[in-house]
């Protein structure tokens, strides 16, 4: 039963003229077709909004099946619309995008019925109004009556308990409209109709009952229906539209106008494609400069120094913030740089050797150390026999290469120098004559290997076999009566003396083209094995001794102090802790092994007691990286305005959209969809808007990739520099997304707040 009684309400007819329409009492029947007659084009609306409960009520009551609705909530009048109350309007309110099918399981979709069980109502409703030759057609291919049965067929298809027929036959020829009255009436054997007409004799020959109405009030009713107290045993089910049938609904939307969507994505896309071919260049650019390094950088040693400077970060950033940057006063500010860094002093245990000598040589391919040891050098002349100063020779050690299983053992000297005349070294007795990339020597080297210092060029087969003698301090240093040391005059002596060492030039080297830095400079070289021989040679040398137990010079008699008295005791061979550890790691990838070890040794430590090492390539990469870093978020922050441009043009064609749609929204409306769902449908087509922008603004980039690989590598030769990252790609999509869905959920909600019933009336 439906019962209708003490409504109270102003109603706007027209433009200007409002009448009151109060004091109803009607009740229904279950089983009754009803001609509401005498009711001019608003107050048939009126009726309309107050029995299908389409309009808000000041005051007053409707009472469903003993349920008084005068507390009834929004979403309380979208249930009940879409439950128990099917429309049937004067000009249809079809969705034209939509297949006649799909029509007319709108209301069934907000009702949660499965798609199957959907599909095949929908079917047998068309087929009922006969139509079932006509299920694959779009409204705008269908005749007036036809498309006035497909609205017949979707007031029927959600079994509804009321049909409400707004003027069914106003916009119909004679033939079609009997037709159509034939179908009413057979479906109020059933139902409960409820026809708004103007028209006289269709009531009286299809209406069971027919009400007129006058000035807003109820003048006659021929058929009266006593109304019967009732249970309160109304029960609702609550409508909803999930989000993936909002997808669809957008997508049938979107699929009518396929030229505006394809411009609107590409519009939208522009920003995605600026900022994934910055992330591609950047990305590509990154991986050749981390090629590069790893190539370049191979080499580049781990360095551990006795003393390290470390920075304090957090202090320089404090201290800097102290000043600006080219103050305008004329004042000097003082400073002190040591606030600016921390020295560390780093002690070389016998631990810690001999922890460094047990590096796993699968990650490290050589290890280098620089000692201050001092070696008595002899060299023979044309002039006679002479002492030559290490100095002058540019004397150093060169890393002693690790054998490793499995590993390619290639020498420290291989790996980075090119032999130009001679052999590589074998033992300690091989000296290695460096030259710079022009094959440049200093002439201080040339004269101390008694060669013409003035001559245009030297054959290389000049300097290869050149000889030199290592004397022992106890042959090159005599002691006097007064306690001190001088140096031993009878150079001949010493230079044929059995004690001291032959050593001789073997080969000239020159540093590769690809090598980025290399220990050595030009000048004589020797391996570490060398060192160490005159170390143990040396070790009880009568100098030494004395040197150790005095806090003066024994050759000068000057006053040491205690870091010059250690200096000179390690000069002449009584420390072979060495100044200075660098290690070779195999490899890039080997570098992090090896700096594990390192730390490894370090844990547990005092601050003191540990000791800091300095990664050259490290230093270098972080800076490269960092530059990269900063160019791409510079350039992505450029592009990404494009982006608020888009989000703002989305809004825009959303709020286009919701005009075209506004009779679509009412037609939503009247077969019972929330305001959300409303705002969902929106949402949905703004979501694949953006997730078309983001897939065509991705496709695109990824092709523009290859002209730009072209230019790029007819520039610089480097290939494929610009490379898109699928990660990358899913993130643009997917920023894409958000952001259209953003720009357009206002529209959308302004969409869920449009009244219904003026929707309806929009054209």
């Amino acid at each position: 039963m439906l019962e209708l009684k003490h409504i109270k309400k102003t109603y706007h007819v027209g433009d200007t003229e409002t009448k009151a329409l109060d004091d109803i009492s009607l009740s229904f029947r279950q089983k009754e077709f009803v001609a509401i007659l005498g009711v001019s084009g608003s107050g048939k609306t009126t009726c309309l909004n107050v029995i299908g409960g389409l309009d808000r009520y000041d005051s007053g009551d409707l009472v469903i099946n003993g349920k008084h609705t005068v507390d009834f909530k929004d979403r309380d009048w979208d249930a009940y619309r879409n439950n128990s109350i099917g429309f049937i309007f004067q000009s249809y309110n079809l969705i034209t995008h939509l297949g006649i099918v799909e029509n007319v399981e709108l209301g069934m979709t907000l009702s949660g019925v499965s798609r199957d069980e959907k599909h095949r109502r929908a079917v047998e409703a068309l087929t009922k109004v006969g139509l079932e030759d006509h299920i694959h057609k779009k409204p705008n291919q269908l005749s007036g009556g036809q498309m006035q049965r497909v609205a017949i067929a979707r007031a029927l298809a959600n079994d509804p308990d009321i049909i409400l027929a707004d003027e069914p036959t106003g916009a119909l020829d004679t033939t079609t409209s009997v037709q159509i009255m034939d179908l009413i009436k057979e479906v109020a054997k059933d139902k409960l109709v409820i026809m708004v007409t103007h028209n006289p004799e269709l009531a009286e020959n299809y209406a069971d009952r027919i009400v007129r109405f006058a000035d807003g009030r109820v003048v006659s009713d021929t058929n009266p229906y006593e109304e019967e107290k009732q249970d309160d045993h109304f029960k609702l089910k609550k409508t909803s539209m999930n989000f993936f049938t909002a997808l669809r609904l957008s997508f049938n939307n979107i699929r009518t106008k396929k030229g505006r969507t394809a411009l609107t994505a590409f519009a939208s896309s522009i920003g995605i494609i600026g900022i994934a071919l910055i992330l591609s260049l950047s990305n590509g650019f990154q991986i050749q400069i981390d090629k590069f390094q790893r190539e370049s950088l191979t080499n580049f040693p781990i360095i551990i120094s006795k003393q390290s400077a470390s920075v304090n970060p957090e202090q320089m950033v404090a201290q800097s913030k102290k000043y600006k940057d080219y103050p305008k006063a004329k004042t000097a500010i003082p400073y002190d740089p040591q606030n600016d860094s921390m020295m560390h002093t780093n002690i070389f245990t016998e631990d810690y050797m001999e922890y460094i000598k047990k590096v796993d040589p699968q990650t490290v391919g050589s290890i280098g150390y620089t000692r201050v040891v001092g070696m008595n050098l002899l060299s023979k002349q044309d002039k006679g026999i002479t002492r030559v100063d290490s100095k002058a020779l540019n004397f150093s050690s060169y890393p002693t290469s690790l054998k490793a299983k499995g590993q390619t053992n290639k020498s420290y000297l291989k790996q980075n120098f090119d032999l130009l005349q001679g052999s590589y070294p074998k033992d300690k007795q091989d000296l290695i004559l460096v030259v710079d990339k022009k094959n440049r020597i200093s002439t201080q080297l040339l004269e101390a290997l008694g060669l013409d210092k003035d001559a245009k060029s030297i054959d290389f087969h000049e300097l290869v076999g050149k000889e030199l003698k290592v004397v022992p301090n106890d042959l090159f240093y005599q002691s006097t009566p007064m306690g001190t040391f001088t140096f031993n005059q009878n150079y001949q002596q010493m230079y044929d003396n059995e004690k001291s060492l032959s050593v001789r030039i073997v080969g000239v080297f020159r540093q590769k083209k690809d090598v980025v830095m290399s220990e050595l400079n030009a000048g004589i070289a020797y391996r570490d094995d060398l060192v160490q021989y005159v170390i143990d040679a040396d070790k009880d040398s009568a100098i030494l001794k004395a040197q150790q137990t005095s806090d003066r010079n024994v050759l000068t008699m000057e006053p040491l102090d205690a870091d010059t008295k250690t200096q000179m005791i390690s000069y002449l061979g009584g420390d072979e802790t060495p100044y200075v550890i660098t290690i070779y790691p195999r490899s890039f990838n080997a570098k992090d092994d090896v700096l594990k070890y390192l730390d490894a040794f370090n844990k547990g430590k005092s601050k003191e007691d540990q000791v800091i090492y300095t990664d050259m390539a490290d230093t270098i990469t972080s800076l490269s990286g960092g530059i990269i870093d900063g160019i791409t978020m510079v350039l992505v922050a450029f592009a990404a305005t494009s982006l608020i441009v888009s989000l703002i043009m989305i809004a825009i064609i959303t709020y286009t959209s919701v005009l075209e749609r506004t009779k679509e929204i009412g037609v939503l409306r009247a077969l019972g969809a929330r305001k959300k769902d409303i705002t969902r449908v929106f949402d949905a087509e703004t979501c694949l808007l953006g997730i078309f922008s983001g897939c065509l603004g991705i496709a695109i980039a990824y092709f523009l990739t290859f002209p730009i690989n072209s230019i790029i590598y007819a520039a610089t030769e480097l290939k494929n520099v610009a490379q898109l990252q699928p990660i990358h790609a899913v993130l643009l999509i997917v920023i894409s997304t958000v952001l259209t869905m953003l720009g357009g959920h206002i529209p959308a909600r302004m969409a869920s707040k449009k009244d219904a019933v003026e929707a309806l009336r929009s054209e």
